[in-house]
């Protein structure tokens, strides 16, 4: 009798492909630009503010471009999207390193924005959460811990910087956008009913097979893109998603010029630069995993308490308080991982998967707007006080009111449904 391999379901193939492009795409622009940021201020003198804008402009492009691709995911399918994402992210990393004014650095992220907006969290989670229901939690946060992976090239990002200087070395983390995304990009398709089985690799029938570009009907009711922005429970989404995207784009953005501003080296604050997502891989994993077992609404308020606490050791963090670092690590590492993998799950559990790429869109762009303010608020902080301990007590009471907005969130009305 031969033995076969058991077939592995397409799925946990578009699941690798999302892991593998969120680990280098959003290692090198989301993590490793806290490593630029004081070369690039020594070199030109700008403040912290005006270093910060930068993030906040990544922010506004992918706040207004969220819901234009969330809505031509679910038209075309994600593969387009991230094949073009990865060209126009590696022409934005190419300008930069020609950058000579604050107006081209602005000019050279406008481009990544558009870029990484097209091929990193928002798309990759939508081509997720098509092939997934039942596991939407553990599928999510598996391809969300690609994002955590990602935070072991600060270091290498940091290295590159040594050896070559900045610009040099954003011109060989292009090329290597080039060489990871665009072939990886070919590996995604759209839904599973184009391939003949439904979410979870349950066997539908015969394969129908359609190119995306005409709608595609699914066994699966849902809310659609008008009835949900009529809905309590999608501004309470909103909400947390603007506050969580506030507080993260501040903390990573800023996580190592505030360690060196409480004296801590650079060799160390990279090492706890890169420990920060790599911890988040445990929560993307377990508290995704966690809530497809128990109520995801819980779940996800658990994972915001946890960030809350986290950021208050952060704050009060010394040079002789080092130690705060341990459980602002644990509690902000896990809490942040597992609130990124709840996000689909919560959109997915609500509204379904009708136009699911649409809704999680629309709410992604929403949150991104907290993602600007965040980097440059904490910047204008530092550059007025000298000190970064004021924003870190702020943004865990948003974390707070995040957990509070999550947690009365409703469910949607079945008249809402049948509409």
């Amino acid at each position: 009798m031969n033995w076969k391999p058991p077939k592995v379901f397409y799925g946990w193939w578009v699941v690798s492909a999302s892991s593998l492009i969120a680990l280098y795409a959003g290692g090198i622009i989301f993590y490793g630009f806290t490593a630029i940021f004081e070369p690039i201020a020594n070199e030109f003198g700008w403040s912290y503010a005006q270093i910060s804008l930068a993030a906040s402009i990544r922010g506004v492009e992918m706040g207004l471009l969220s819901p234009l691709f969330g809505m031509l995911a679910d038209r075309w399918g994600p593969r387009r999207l991230i094949f073009s994402g990865g060209v126009i992210t590696a022409l934005g990393l190419i300008l930069l390193s020609y950058t000579t004014s604050l107006a081209m650095f602005y000019g050279a992220f406008v481009l990544v924005a558009i870029g990484i907006s097209a091929c990193s969290m928002t798309v990759l989670m939508i081509a997720v959460a098509n092939w997934f229901k039942r596991r939407v939690g553990l599928a999510s946060g598996i391809a969300a811990s690609g994002f955590g992976f990602g935070g072991l090239l600060v270091p290498v990002v940091v290295r590159l910087i040594d050896i070559y200087e900045w610009r040099m070395a954003t011109i060989i983390l292009a090329a290597g956008i080039l060489a990871t995304v665009l072939p990886l990009s070919l590996l995604f398709r759209h839904k599973p009913e184009q391939y003949g089985c439904l979410p979870d690799g349950e066997v539908k029938g015969p394969i129908a097979y359609n190119d995306g570009l005409a709608p595609l009907k699914t066994a699966e009711a849902g809310v659609k893109a008008k009835q949900a922005l009529r809905t309590r429970t999608f501004w309470h989404l909103a909400f947390a998603f603007t506050w969580h995207s506030m507080l993260v784009n501040a903390v990573v953005t800023h996580i190592m010029p505030y360690l060196s501003s409480i004296g801590i080296t650079r060799s160390i604050s990279s090492l706890i630069a890169t420990a920060n997502p790599l911890l988040s891989i445990g929560g993307r994993l377990g508290v995704g995993w966690v809530g497809d077992k128990l109520d995801r609404k819980r779940v996800a308020a658990g994972a915001l308490a946890m960030m809350a606490f986290g950021l208050f050791s952060f704050g009060y963090a010394t040079s002789t308080e080092i130690w705060l670092l341990v459980p602002f690590l644990i509690l902000f590492g896990i809490g942040y991982g597992g609130s990124i993998a709840m996000r689909p799950s919560l959109v997915r559990e609500f509204f379904g998967r009708t136009s699911f790429g649409t809704i999680f869109g629309l709410l992604m762009g929403i949150g991104n707007l907290g993602g600007i303010i965040g980097p440059l608020l904490a910047g204008w902080v530092f550059d007025t006080w000298s000190s970064y301990q004021g924003i870190w007590f702020t943004f865990a009471g948003l974390a707070v009111a995040a957990v509070i907005s999550v947690l009365t969130a409703p469910p949607v009305s079945t008249k809402i449904i049948a509409s």
